[in-house]
């Protein structure tokens, strides 16, 4: 593996001094430009318990804690790096008990069933294995009538995506149409897929029923 396979491959998993610089990139630049295009058509909850799933550098558990006051929000990753990053940029509402942030898989989530009144998961669905089992992980720790939010830079319909799928090992750049398909296949309902033409960003939100 090239030394450019490995920096890619690093976002992953971030990993040692690369996996350091990519997630404090992580919360600047493009990443935070989609964040913030997407926090503006999701509805936040007041209060409860919320998720984001893949947490990366912790700007978007910062953005989750901005936008509901009295909610508790938790963050989880399976890189330590990210974790000890989204510590550190949240350590004000770590220390008030406002945040939690742990290490751990999307494929067996270490949360209660319908625990949380929001998930969130940016930038992060491209590398999770047997997306089905992973989304009904999902809506197992969802409270009924909860939302999950999938946010992707890519819509899966630019021409650079196979490229990054041979370099980024594991990585599946998803259409909206495959991902409204494994969703409603997990159980998820309601589900609506919106896309900026111009950035091929793409936001997912689908429910759990009541």
């Amino acid at each position: 593996m090239g030394f450019l396979s490995k920096i890619f491959n690093n976002a992953r998993k971030p990993e040692g001094f690369i996996g350091k610089m990519m997630v404090n990139g992580m919360n600047t630049g493009s990443h935070a430009a989609m964040s913030e295009w997407a926090f503006a058509k999701i509805g936040v909850p007041a209060d409860g318990e919320l998720l984001d799933i893949g947490c990366g550098g912790g700007a978007n558990l910062a953005r989750l804690l901005q936008r509901s006051k009295n909610a508790k929000v938790v963050g989880i990753d399976y890189s330590a790096v990210s974790v000890g990053k989204s510590l550190k940029f949240n350590s004000e509402a770590v220390e008030k008990g406002r945040c939690a942030v742990m290490e751990g898989n999307v494929s067996n989530l270490p949360f209660s069933d319908g625990q949380f009144q929001l998930v969130t998961a940016f930038e992060t669905i491209y590398f999770w294995p047997d997306i089905e089992h992973c989304f009904k992980e999902v809506l197992r720790v969802l409270s009924q009538g909860a939302q999950f939010c999938i946010v992707n830079e890519s819509d899966g319909n630019q021409p650079s995506d196979a490229k990054w799928s041979s370099i980024v090992e594991g990585m599946h750049p998803y259409k909206g149409e495959e991902i409204k398909t494994h969703l409603e296949n997990a159980g998820f309902v309601d589900v609506q897929v919106s896309v900026d033409e111009k950035k091929h960003w793409l936001l997912a939100v689908a429910r759990k029923s009541n």
